[in-house]
């Protein structure tokens, strides 16, 4: 039988990158599984995983995305195109002085991931995908996609898309906020079927009008909360919120990739509960097609979107298991 990994405390640094600078923490030595996060979250939402990746025998590093924690937070909204955080993630494996490695991706980290592995797959030789399904880039322009969704009510993305709008309401009380929008999409603490959904705004309304109150989801501790809260009101929203603002640039500038699939070995996990998946299950439909290295792919019962969070047994298990099945 073989023995566990002597498993080291994580560690902080810094590395330079096309940002400026990207904060990373690391745990753990062997194989480099590079670890991106989502909206509105950090390094930190991977808190679960750094030690047990760490304990199965990998180098576990989970980054702070430009915009995010200690990482640079350019001022140009267009510095947030996804071929320039692409060459982010390329930027911190070389740092680490590796050739190749695994990314895994969560949210916004998803499609992070999935493209870095379509662009530059002699850097990144597998890739996990969670919560957001992939979809070849391409088909019709994102603002006009978004903008024909909710009727009379504003989708969260295009009311995300406006400098300065969310801002407005974030802002003042980020840590209220935060802690309604995890809550809102969560699965013990989002609204019941037949509520009003929290991913539209009403017209003059704002999104926190309909976050659940005065309730926390069981992964989401004050200290947790806290951790959260802290990081946003010491860098404000922009450089998150500005990822929302470059999809069309985004659909411009990946043309070249249009329709293309990932062939590198991957994994998929959603949250049954996640609208992420059940909004694209027809992206998951045509895995065959578009994800044809495809090894391993599961809907988690009674999961919301922050899947690693939430359930964070499960998919530890089910990444170890999805790794140790990768060609060495």
């Amino acid at each position: 039988m073989s023995q566990p990994h002597q498993v080291t405390r994580a560690t902080h640094r810094v590395v330079a990158s096309p940002a400026g600078r990207t904060h990373l923490v690391e745990q753990g030595d062997g194989p480099l599984v590079l670890l991106v996060h989502g909206f509105p979250e950090s390094w930190y939402s991977w808190r679960h995983q750094l030690p047990v990746l760490a304990a199965a025998g990998y180098r576990a590093v989970a980054m702070d995305v430009r915009g995010y924690g200690r990482s640079s937070r350019p001022e140009d909204v267009a510095a947030y195109g996804m071929l320039d955080l692409v060459e982010d993630t390329v930027a911190v494996v070389r740092a680490l002085e590796e050739e190749t490695a695994v990314i895994v991706g969560h949210d916004w980290g998803s499609a992070i991931a999935a493209h870095s592995a379509l662009i530059r797959p002699d850097v990144f030789r597998a890739v996990g995908l969670l919560s957001v399904p992939y979809a070849p880039p391409g088909g019709p322009r994102p603002r006009e996609i978004f903008a024909g969704m909710g009727g009379d009510e504003e989708i969260y993305v295009s009311y995300f898309q406006q400098p300065g709008r969310a801002e407005d309401e974030i802002e003042p009380d980020v840590r209220g906020w935060l802690a309604g929008f995890y809550a809102a999409f969560s699965a013990e603490t989002m609204p019941e079927p037949g509520a009003p959904d929290p991913h539209f705004v009403s017209r003059g309304g704002t999104l926190s009008d309909r976050f659940p109150a005065g309730r926390l989801p069981r992964w989401l501790g004050e200290e947790e909360l806290d951790f959260y809260a802290g990081e946003f009101e010491r860098t404000g929203l922009g450089g998150a919120l500005n990822r929302y603002r470059n999809m069309d640039r985004d659909w411009e500038d990946l043309a070249d990739f249009r329709g293309k699939p990932l062939t590198q070995p991957s994994l998929f996990l959603g949250g049954a509960l996640d609208a992420s998946t059940t909004w694209m299950a027809e992206a998951i439909r045509a895995y065959p097609t578009t994800l044809p290295g495809l090894i391993s792919s599961h809907i988690l019962d009674d999961c919301g979107h922050w899947i690693q969070q939430e359930r964070h047994e499960e998919v530890n298990t089910l990444l170890t298991a999805w790794l140790a099945s990768l060609p060495a």
